[in-house]
């Protein structure tokens, strides 16, 4: 079992990146948010990796990179205890998480839906699946760094933000783009139903 692969970072996409070591080139399917953090091709990495077979008999193996030990435990928690989640739907969420694994541990602990929705960009379905999957063994995870955000001022109506930016996220547009308007929709009349929020919202897209 590969624990991580150093070398030659050679080539970089949000796809993924090819590593070479010792005459072999590796691609590794990362998160956007560690590709963004990676430096320019040519320099030297260490990813640690995460390996899953596919095919039949196991022929095909991927490999999943990430940048610290914590990264990937998340990614296997979150594959492995959360139901109907394999690795690539593990790498989406993981990079949602990854704006803060101390605040989403603590939301996930405390029931926070207004968090998970509002922060990480989870619909309300998804928020309900990973704590009632999490909430007892992510405890278990030890996270780095502190949290960024204030829990307590996370309420419905953050939480109706959130489950209207990851609608219109769903339907194609980019999160950057679609929380604006839909903050600027509830800007215009804070009082609407989830339903009519995403109305609103696209007509500011």
């Amino acid at each position: 079992m590969l624990d991580y692969i150093g070398g030659t970072l050679t080539d970089k996409s949000l796809e993924g990146i090819t590593v070479e070591t010792q005459g072999l080139g590796y691609f590794i399917s990362t998160t956007s948010s560690t590709f963004e953090k990676l430096p320019e091709s040519g320099a030297q990495v260490k990813i640690y990796i995460f390996e899953s077979t596919a095919g039949m008999y196991g022929g095909v193996i991927n490999l999943y990179g990430f940048l610290t030990r914590q990264e990937r435990e998340m990614f296997v928690l979150i594959k492995d205890e959360v139901p109907g989640t394999g690795a690539k739907k593990a790498l989406e969420y993981l990079d949602k998480i990854s704006k803060s694994f101390a605040d989403f541990k603590a939301a996930v602990i405390s029931k926070n839906y207004s968090m998970l929705t509002g922060v990480f960009g989870f619909t309300k379905k998804t928020a309900d699946k990973l704590v009632a999957a999490l909430k007892d063994k992510i405890q278990l995870i030890n996270v780095a760094g502190s949290q960024k955000w204030d829990a307590s001022s996370y309420n419905a109506d953050n939480a109706l933000i959130g489950e209207a930016v990851s609608a219109l996220i769903a339907l194609g547009y980019k999160e950057i783009n679609a929380r604006a308007a839909v903050n600027k929709a509830y800007e215009t009349s804070p009082v609407l139903t989830v339903e009519e929020l995403i109305k609103q919202s696209l007509k500011h897209l």
